[in-house]
């Protein structure tokens, strides 16, 4: 299992957090996000076929880039 905390400069509130958790959650593999808006990050647990680059690509499209 393998666990990152992304920097996100859009979040802005919980909606945002819960917007991010229910988007990234499809991804197969991903076993847990969790985010603060204070501090704009976003913790992702995630295990095989999930992958960072998965993780980037969809934060991107979703238009909440990590940095």
């Amino acid at each position: 299992m393998t666990e990152k905390k992304f920097h996100i400069l859009n979040i802005s509130c919980g909606h945002c957090v819960r917007t991010i958790q229910n988007e990234l959650m499809e991804i197969a593999g991903v076993k847990q996000v969790s985010g603060d808006p204070a501090s704009k990050n976003v913790s992702v647990e995630w295990e095989s076929p999930a992958t960072e680059d998965a993780i980037r690509k969809v934060l991107t499209e979703i238009n909440y880039p990590a940095e």
